[in-house]
């Protein structure tokens, strides 16, 4: 019988990482997704292609993911049946989606309960810091006795780090096939060891790690810091490709100044080298150039109010600074281009950007940031003058 995989969710990571991952691996995927156009075109398919960046031909390589198939997820009883018989199961929905999936997750573990199925592990792929233990705790107010004891002993429930980069496809590869993704070639899949129940899924390129922390930070406050940096400093002077921004040479200097106080805080907080962390960090700034991925200024930067908030990646690694006695320069001046990102068909970086103009960096950093340190503030405020 051959290996069953759940993909919870069939958006850009669902289809453009996490379901290669499970075809190279020999399992057949069957997604799950409320977008009833996708699960239709998966359906009539059976396969989509990937289109691999190479910069080496400045053009793509074409894979095809095949032996798919889609249900729709408001078939909540057709969910929990493919959940059952899983092999495996990931889930890239967005975090905030987590609790609207919880109930037909648990109701497919309820299932493998009364039949005493074999050991089934999550891998939680969402931007959230400890998002594993978050989703076992929706997933447990659900359950019954019987199917809460079935979960702790038989539900692995690992946190991954997502570090390949998806945009949405250019309209060009659209064009040929509205499942068609656009990704770039780094395709490693770290994951949280101590979450994992038994032998970890045979999955080609995971990597289970622990302690984890160290990952899921180095993803958030060094690859989305700088991503995020670039784009708001981008945007202040009217690119609209990451690719350009990341060409410029005072965006790229203050990005990669913003990356080594990272490094610097992050090899005080770890056990780990400063010098593979730096090394890192011109990883990140020469992934940054690709064109081919057609990333643009305004996704990369929109919804800054979730962006901004105290743990996530340019306010929680301006603290984590401040913790190990470093003032990062060079991430303050990505804040303050933060709070005067007004892309116009984002509400919420409408509602920043007008906070801070009418009532000032200041009051903007103490309502969406959290931020009251003087040195901070006033560096902030210096920088929005100035821009």
């Amino acid at each position: 019988m051959q290996k069953k995989a759940v993909m919870y969710g069939a958006g850009n990571i669902g289809r453009g990482f996490i379901a290669q991952l499970f075809y190279l691996s020999g399992y057949e995927t069957v997604f799950i997704d409320v977008a009833e156009p996708v699960v239709n075109a998966i359906n009539e398919a059976g396969e989509y292609p990937i289109y691999i960046t190479n910069a080496e031909k400045n053009d793509y390589d074409i894979f095809t993911v095949r032996n798919i198939r889609a249900v729709n997820g408001r078939d909540t009883d057709a969910v929990a049946r493919e959940i059952a018989e899983a092999s495996v199961m990931a889930t890239a929905v967005g975090a905030n989606i987590l609790k609207f999936i919880a109930g037909p997750v648990a109701q497919g573990i309820e299932i493998r309960a009364a039949q005493k199925a074999p050991v089934l592990n999550i891998i939680v792929c969402e931007n959230l810091i400890d998002s594993g233990n978050y989703f076992r705790e929706l997933l447990t107010a659900q359950l019954s006795d019987e199917g809460k004891r079935y979960c702790h002993d038989k539900v692995g429930i690992a946190e991954a780090s997502i570090g390949r980069m998806v945009p949405i496809a250019p309209e060009q590869i659209r064009a040929v096939n509205p499942l068609a993704v656009c990704v770039e070639p780094y395709a490693h899949l770290p994951v949280d060891k101590s979450g994992i129940i038994g032998e970890p899924p045979d999955i080609v390129n995971l990597e289970p790690f622990e302690p984890f922390e160290f990952h899921i930070r180095r993803k958030l406050f060094m690859h989305n810091m700088s991503h995020a940096v670039i784009a708001y400093l981008g945007y202040q002077k009217g690119y609209t490709y990451i690719w350009e921004a990341a060409g410029d040479y005072e965006i790229r200097y203050t990005a990669l100044g913003a990356l080594i106080e990272v490094a610097r805080a992050m090899s005080k907080e770890f056990p780990v080298s400063i010098d593979d962390l730096i090394e890192s960090s011109y990883d990140l700034l020469r992934r940054f150039d690709n064109k081919l991925l057609g990333d643009t200024i305004e996704r990369v930067g929109r919804d800054p109010i979730r962006k901004l908030s105290p743990n996530d990646r340019i306010t929680g690694a301006i603290n984590l600074c401040l913790v190990h006695g470093i003032i990062p320069e060079h991430l303050i001046r990505g804040l303050a281009a933060a709070l005067c990102f007004n892309a116009p068909a984002d509400a919420g970086a409408q509602e920043v950007s007008a906070f801070a103009r009418e009532n000032g960096a200041a009051a903007a950093l103490e309502k969406y940031c959290r931020i009251t340190d003087p040195r901070i503030v006033e560096r902030v405020c210096s920088c929005c003058k100035q821009a």
